[in-house]
Protein backbone atom coordinates (compact mmCIF):
# COMPACT_ATOMS: atom_id res chain seq x y z
CA UNK A 1 0.00 0.00 0.00
CA UNK A 2 1.43 3.36 -1.04
CA UNK A 3 1.72 6.04 1.64
CA UNK A 4 1.46 9.64 0.39
CA UNK A 5 3.32 12.25 2.43
CA UNK A 6 2.84 15.96 1.79
CA UNK A 7 6.01 18.02 2.38
CA UNK A 8 6.43 21.75 1.78
CA UNK A 9 9.65 22.22 -0.25
CA UNK A 10 10.15 25.64 1.30
CA UNK A 11 9.86 24.30 4.87
CA UNK A 12 10.59 20.56 4.66
CA UNK A 13 9.30 18.42 7.52
CA UNK A 14 12.57 16.78 8.55
CA UNK A 15 10.93 14.02 10.56
CA UNK A 16 8.86 12.86 7.60
CA UNK A 17 11.93 13.01 5.40
CA UNK A 18 13.86 10.86 7.90
CA UNK A 19 11.10 8.26 7.73
CA UNK A 20 11.24 8.24 3.91
CA UNK A 21 15.04 8.06 4.01
CA UNK A 22 14.82 4.99 6.25
CA UNK A 23 12.55 3.34 3.67
CA UNK A 24 15.24 3.93 1.03
CA UNK A 25 18.01 2.54 3.23
CA UNK A 26 15.92 -0.55 3.94
CA UNK A 27 15.41 -1.36 0.25
CA UNK A 28 12.05 0.32 -0.31
CA UNK A 29 10.85 2.55 -3.16
CA UNK A 30 10.23 6.26 -2.60
CA UNK A 31 8.89 8.63 -5.26
CA UNK A 32 9.99 12.21 -4.70
CA UNK A 33 10.11 15.56 -6.52
CA UNK A 34 13.26 16.88 -8.11
CA UNK A 35 13.72 20.15 -9.96
CA UNK A 36 13.19 18.25 -13.25
CA UNK A 37 10.45 15.60 -12.78
CA UNK A 38 9.41 13.22 -10.00
CA UNK A 39 11.90 10.40 -9.46
CA UNK A 40 11.35 6.82 -8.31
CA UNK A 41 14.16 6.22 -5.85
CA UNK A 42 15.85 3.11 -4.49
CA UNK A 43 19.17 2.38 -2.75
CA UNK A 44 21.50 2.37 -5.76
CA UNK A 45 23.95 -0.14 -4.23
CA UNK A 46 21.21 -2.62 -3.29
CA UNK A 47 20.59 -4.83 -6.33
CA UNK A 48 17.30 -6.15 -4.94
CA UNK A 49 15.97 -2.64 -4.41
CA UNK A 50 17.08 -1.61 -7.90
CA UNK A 51 15.24 -4.62 -9.36
CA UNK A 52 12.05 -3.31 -7.75
CA UNK A 53 12.37 -0.09 -9.81
CA UNK A 54 12.39 -2.05 -13.06
CA UNK A 55 9.46 -4.17 -11.92
CA UNK A 56 7.37 -1.20 -10.76
CA UNK A 57 7.94 0.76 -13.96
CA UNK A 58 7.90 -2.14 -16.41
CA UNK A 59 11.25 -0.77 -17.57
CA UNK A 60 13.47 -2.87 -19.85
CA UNK A 61 16.80 -3.96 -18.38
CA UNK A 62 18.67 -2.34 -21.28
CA UNK A 63 17.70 1.15 -20.06
CA UNK A 64 20.17 2.34 -17.39
CA UNK A 65 19.32 4.44 -14.34
CA UNK A 66 20.74 7.73 -13.07
CA UNK A 67 22.34 7.70 -9.63
CA UNK A 68 21.53 10.73 -7.46
CA UNK A 69 23.92 12.01 -4.83
CA UNK A 70 23.62 14.54 -2.01
CA UNK A 71 26.90 16.24 -2.95
CA UNK A 72 29.91 16.03 -5.24
CA UNK A 73 31.85 14.60 -2.28
CA UNK A 74 30.07 11.27 -2.90
CA UNK A 75 31.11 11.10 -6.56
CA UNK A 76 33.98 8.67 -6.16
CA UNK A 77 31.73 6.27 -4.25
CA UNK A 78 30.00 5.42 -7.55
CA UNK A 79 32.39 6.64 -10.28
CA UNK A 80 35.93 5.54 -11.09
CA UNK A 81 38.79 7.69 -12.44
CA UNK A 82 36.77 10.94 -12.33
CA UNK A 83 38.32 13.39 -14.84
CA UNK A 84 39.09 16.98 -13.93
CA UNK A 85 36.49 18.27 -16.41
CA UNK A 86 33.78 16.41 -14.49
CA UNK A 87 34.68 18.38 -11.38
CA UNK A 88 34.64 21.62 -13.36
CA UNK A 89 31.15 20.82 -14.64
CA UNK A 90 30.01 19.81 -11.17
CA UNK A 91 31.27 23.10 -9.76
CA UNK A 92 29.32 24.99 -12.43
CA UNK A 93 26.06 23.02 -12.55
CA UNK A 94 25.66 20.96 -9.38
CA UNK A 95 23.35 20.86 -7.68
CA UNK A 96 21.23 21.05 -10.81
CA UNK A 97 19.82 19.49 -13.95
CA UNK A 98 23.01 18.02 -15.44
CA UNK A 99 23.82 14.30 -15.42
CA UNK A 100 27.39 13.20 -16.14
CA UNK A 101 28.18 9.77 -17.58
CA UNK A 102 31.44 8.48 -16.09
CA UNK A 103 33.30 5.22 -15.65
CA UNK A 104 31.43 3.30 -12.97
CA UNK A 105 32.82 2.05 -9.67
CA UNK A 106 32.70 -1.74 -9.35
CA UNK A 107 30.41 -1.40 -6.32
CA UNK A 108 27.52 -0.18 -8.52
CA UNK A 109 25.24 -3.12 -9.48
CA UNK A 110 25.11 -4.00 -13.16
CA UNK A 111 21.33 -3.58 -13.12
CA UNK A 112 21.82 0.16 -12.55
CA UNK A 113 24.02 0.53 -15.62
CA UNK A 114 22.41 -2.00 -18.00
CA UNK A 115 25.59 -4.03 -17.67
CA UNK A 116 27.72 -1.23 -19.10
CA UNK A 117 30.97 0.08 -17.62
CA UNK A 118 29.51 3.59 -17.27
CA UNK A 119 27.12 5.26 -14.86
CA UNK A 120 25.07 8.46 -15.01
CA UNK A 121 25.37 10.65 -11.91
CA UNK A 122 23.89 13.94 -10.77
CA UNK A 123 23.22 16.03 -7.66
CA UNK A 124 19.63 17.40 -7.67
CA UNK A 125 18.92 20.91 -6.45
CA UNK A 126 15.32 20.43 -5.27
CA UNK A 127 15.31 20.88 -1.47
CA UNK A 128 13.23 17.75 -0.85
CA UNK A 129 15.40 15.58 -3.10
CA UNK A 130 18.57 16.98 -1.56
CA UNK A 131 17.50 16.45 2.05
CA UNK A 132 16.06 13.00 1.36
CA UNK A 133 19.26 11.72 -0.26
CA UNK A 134 21.45 13.32 2.38
CA UNK A 135 19.41 11.72 5.17
CA UNK A 136 19.41 8.34 3.43
CA UNK A 137 23.23 8.60 3.32
CA UNK A 138 23.30 6.25 0.29
CA UNK A 139 23.40 6.88 -3.46
CA UNK A 140 19.86 6.81 -4.85
CA UNK A 141 19.02 5.37 -8.27
CA UNK A 142 16.00 7.27 -9.55
CA UNK A 143 14.42 7.23 -13.02
CA UNK A 144 11.17 9.13 -13.57
CA UNK A 145 8.33 7.93 -11.32
CA UNK A 146 5.97 6.64 -14.01
CA UNK A 147 5.22 3.52 -15.99
CA UNK A 148 7.86 3.01 -18.65
CA UNK A 149 7.35 4.96 -21.94
CA UNK A 150 4.54 7.09 -20.45
CA UNK A 151 4.86 10.89 -20.13
CA UNK A 152 7.07 11.75 -17.17
CA UNK A 153 5.39 12.91 -13.93
CA UNK A 154 5.58 16.57 -12.93
CA UNK A 155 3.11 16.39 -10.03
CA UNK A 156 2.04 13.81 -7.47
CA UNK A 157 -1.19 13.04 -9.34
CA UNK A 158 0.85 11.76 -12.29
CA UNK A 159 2.89 9.51 -10.00
CA UNK A 160 -0.17 8.01 -8.36
CA UNK A 161 -1.93 7.49 -11.70
CA UNK A 162 0.91 5.18 -12.75
CA UNK A 163 2.39 3.74 -9.56
CA UNK A 164 -0.18 3.84 -6.74
CA UNK A 165 0.02 0.55 -4.88
CA UNK A 166 3.40 -0.54 -6.25
CA UNK A 167 5.71 1.87 -4.40
CA UNK A 168 6.10 2.30 -0.67
CA UNK A 169 6.10 6.09 -0.21
CA UNK A 170 5.23 9.02 -2.47
CA UNK A 171 6.35 12.47 -1.33
CA UNK A 172 4.04 15.21 -2.58
CA UNK A 173 6.18 18.31 -2.95
CA UNK A 174 4.01 20.12 -5.48
CA UNK A 175 4.74 20.61 -9.20
CA UNK A 176 8.32 20.34 -10.42
CA UNK A 177 9.97 23.63 -11.48
CA UNK A 178 11.59 22.62 -14.81
CA UNK A 179 9.24 19.89 -16.00
CA UNK A 180 11.73 18.07 -18.25
CA UNK A 181 14.48 15.60 -17.32
CA UNK A 182 18.12 16.51 -16.84
CA UNK A 183 20.63 17.00 -19.63
CA UNK A 184 22.90 13.95 -19.92
CA UNK A 185 26.52 14.56 -20.93
CA UNK A 186 28.70 11.55 -21.71
CA UNK A 187 32.30 12.18 -20.63
CA UNK A 188 33.47 8.65 -21.49
CA UNK A 189 33.60 9.38 -25.24
CA UNK A 190 35.56 11.91 -27.29
CA UNK A 191 34.32 14.45 -27.98
CA UNK A 192 31.89 14.52 -25.04
CA UNK A 193 28.30 13.97 -26.20
CA UNK A 194 24.99 15.32 -24.96
CA UNK A 195 23.05 12.06 -25.01
CA UNK A 196 19.82 13.74 -23.89
CA UNK A 197 19.03 17.48 -23.99
CA UNK A 198 17.42 18.91 -20.87
CA UNK A 199 17.56 21.70 -18.32
CA UNK A 200 21.18 22.66 -19.09
CA UNK A 201 21.82 23.75 -22.67
CA UNK A 202 24.65 22.67 -24.97
CA UNK A 203 25.76 26.32 -25.16
CA UNK A 204 26.13 26.44 -21.36
CA UNK A 205 28.12 23.19 -21.37
CA UNK A 206 30.43 24.48 -24.11
CA UNK A 207 31.58 27.30 -21.86
CA UNK A 208 33.45 24.60 -19.95
CA UNK A 209 33.73 21.85 -22.59
CA UNK A 210 34.11 23.72 -25.91
CA UNK A 211 34.18 20.55 -28.03
CA UNK A 212 30.99 19.04 -26.57
CA UNK A 213 28.58 17.82 -29.24
CA UNK A 214 24.93 16.87 -29.45
CA UNK A 215 24.71 13.10 -29.70
CA UNK A 216 21.01 12.50 -29.03
CA UNK A 217 19.71 9.71 -31.26
CA UNK A 218 16.71 7.42 -31.72
CA UNK A 219 17.64 3.90 -30.61
CA UNK A 220 15.92 0.54 -30.76
CA UNK A 221 15.38 -1.91 -27.89
CA UNK A 222 17.89 -4.55 -29.01
CA UNK A 223 20.92 -3.49 -26.97
CA UNK A 224 21.95 -1.76 -23.77
CA UNK A 225 21.57 1.98 -24.07
CA UNK A 226 24.46 4.35 -23.26
CA UNK A 227 22.04 6.68 -21.48
CA UNK A 228 18.42 6.90 -20.34
CA UNK A 229 16.02 8.54 -22.78
CA UNK A 230 17.44 7.04 -25.98
CA UNK A 231 14.66 4.70 -27.07
CA UNK A 232 12.46 5.61 -30.02
CA UNK A 233 9.20 5.28 -28.04
CA UNK A 234 9.39 7.24 -24.82
CA UNK A 235 7.34 9.90 -22.96
CA UNK A 236 4.41 8.75 -25.10
CA UNK A 237 0.66 9.27 -24.65
CA UNK A 238 -1.74 6.46 -25.46
CA UNK A 239 -3.02 8.31 -28.53
CA UNK A 240 -0.93 8.33 -31.72
CA UNK A 241 1.01 11.60 -31.88
CA UNK A 242 2.52 13.53 -34.79
CA UNK A 243 4.92 16.45 -34.22
CA UNK A 244 5.15 19.52 -36.48
CA UNK A 245 8.27 21.68 -36.32
CA UNK A 246 8.67 25.11 -37.90
CA UNK A 247 7.33 28.65 -38.09
CA UNK A 248 3.76 29.36 -37.00
CA UNK A 249 2.27 30.00 -40.44
CA UNK A 250 3.70 26.88 -42.08
CA UNK A 251 3.03 24.64 -39.10
CA UNK A 252 -0.58 25.68 -38.65
CA UNK A 253 -1.37 25.37 -42.36
CA UNK A 254 -0.11 21.77 -42.44
CA UNK A 255 -1.71 20.91 -39.09
CA UNK A 256 -5.08 22.32 -40.17
CA UNK A 257 -5.10 20.18 -43.30
CA UNK A 258 -4.20 17.04 -41.35
CA UNK A 259 -6.79 17.83 -38.65
CA UNK A 260 -9.46 18.25 -41.33
CA UNK A 261 -8.65 14.84 -42.81
CA UNK A 262 -8.61 13.20 -39.38
CA UNK A 263 -11.97 14.68 -38.42
CA UNK A 264 -13.44 13.59 -41.76
CA UNK A 265 -12.32 10.03 -41.02
CA UNK A 266 -14.33 10.09 -37.79
CA UNK A 267 -11.57 10.18 -35.19
CA UNK A 268 -11.34 12.43 -32.16
CA UNK A 269 -8.34 14.81 -32.37
CA UNK A 270 -6.20 16.40 -29.69
CA UNK A 271 -4.03 19.45 -30.43
CA UNK A 272 -1.15 20.44 -28.17
CA UNK A 273 0.56 23.67 -29.20
CA UNK A 274 1.99 26.99 -28.03
CA UNK A 275 -0.51 29.81 -27.60
CA UNK A 276 0.48 31.50 -30.86
CA UNK A 277 -0.13 28.33 -32.86
CA UNK A 278 -3.56 27.79 -31.30
CA UNK A 279 -4.58 31.38 -32.13
CA UNK A 280 -3.50 30.89 -35.75
CA UNK A 281 -5.33 27.55 -35.91
CA UNK A 282 -8.61 28.79 -34.44
CA UNK A 283 -10.17 30.26 -37.62
CA UNK A 284 -9.03 27.25 -39.64
CA UNK A 285 -10.64 24.85 -37.17
CA UNK A 286 -13.83 26.90 -37.17
CA UNK A 287 -13.93 26.61 -40.94
CA UNK A 288 -13.55 22.84 -40.66
CA UNK A 289 -16.59 22.74 -38.40
CA UNK A 290 -14.86 20.22 -36.16
CA UNK A 291 -17.09 20.94 -33.20
CA UNK A 292 -16.51 18.51 -30.33
CA UNK A 293 -14.17 16.32 -32.37
CA UNK A 294 -11.14 18.52 -31.69
CA UNK A 295 -9.74 19.20 -28.22
CA UNK A 296 -7.04 21.88 -28.00
CA UNK A 297 -4.62 22.47 -25.14
CA UNK A 298 -2.19 25.31 -24.69
CA UNK A 299 1.44 24.30 -24.05
CA UNK A 300 3.15 27.52 -23.06
CA UNK A 301 4.06 30.10 -25.67
CA UNK A 302 6.76 30.56 -28.27
CA UNK A 303 7.89 33.56 -26.25
CA UNK A 304 8.30 31.61 -23.00
CA UNK A 305 9.72 28.17 -23.69
CA UNK A 306 10.38 27.51 -20.02
CA UNK A 307 6.61 27.62 -19.51
CA UNK A 308 6.18 25.24 -22.44
CA UNK A 309 8.64 22.81 -20.84
CA UNK A 310 6.72 22.90 -17.54
CA UNK A 311 3.44 22.32 -19.38
CA UNK A 312 4.54 19.56 -21.74
CA UNK A 313 3.98 16.33 -19.82
CA UNK A 314 0.93 17.71 -18.00
CA UNK A 315 -0.80 18.58 -21.27
CA UNK A 316 0.12 15.24 -22.88
CA UNK A 317 -1.52 13.44 -19.98
CA UNK A 318 -4.52 15.79 -19.96
CA UNK A 319 -5.19 15.24 -23.67
CA UNK A 320 -4.98 11.49 -23.13
CA UNK A 321 -7.59 11.84 -20.40
CA UNK A 322 -9.92 13.48 -22.95
CA UNK A 323 -10.01 10.20 -24.86
CA UNK A 324 -8.61 11.52 -28.14
CA UNK A 325 -7.58 9.00 -30.80
CA UNK A 326 -4.78 11.04 -32.38
CA UNK A 327 -2.72 14.03 -31.28
CA UNK A 328 -1.04 16.78 -33.27
CA UNK A 329 1.66 18.79 -31.49
CA UNK A 330 3.76 21.73 -32.66
CA UNK A 331 7.02 23.29 -31.53
CA UNK A 332 9.54 25.81 -32.87
CA UNK A 333 13.01 24.65 -33.85
CA UNK A 334 15.59 26.09 -31.48
CA UNK A 335 18.37 25.62 -29.00
CA UNK A 336 18.38 25.21 -25.22
CA UNK A 337 15.10 24.06 -23.73
CA UNK A 338 13.55 24.01 -27.24
CA UNK A 339 15.88 21.15 -28.13
CA UNK A 340 14.72 19.25 -25.04
CA UNK A 341 11.05 19.83 -25.87
CA UNK A 342 11.55 18.61 -29.45
CA UNK A 343 13.47 15.56 -28.20
CA UNK A 344 10.63 14.56 -25.86
CA UNK A 345 7.92 15.14 -28.45
CA UNK A 346 9.87 13.29 -31.16
CA UNK A 347 10.05 10.22 -28.93
CA UNK A 348 6.42 10.62 -27.86
CA UNK A 349 5.61 10.58 -31.57
CA UNK A 350 7.86 7.55 -32.19
CA UNK A 351 9.66 9.54 -34.86
CA UNK A 352 6.56 10.83 -36.70
CA UNK A 353 7.85 14.36 -37.33
CA UNK A 354 6.82 16.84 -40.01
CA UNK A 355 9.28 19.67 -40.74
CA UNK A 356 7.66 22.71 -42.39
Amino acid sequence: MTRVVRIDPQRPDLERLREAAAVLRDGGLVAFPTETVYGLGAHALNATAVARIFEAKGRPAIDPLIVHLASVDQLEAVAHAVPHVARELAAAFWPGALTLILEKHSIVPEAVTAGLRTVGVRVPSHPIAHELIAMAAVPVAAPSANRFSRPSPTCVEHVLADLDGVVDVVIDGGPTPIGLESTILDLTVAPPLVRRPGGVSLAEIRRIVPDAQSGSALADRDRAQPSPGQLLRHYAPRATLTLYIGAVAMVTERMANDIRRAVASGVRVGVLAPEEDLLALAPRLAAVGAGGRVVTMRCGTRRDRDEAARDLFRTLRALDAEGVDVMFASAPAGEGIDAAIIDRLTRAAEGRVVHT
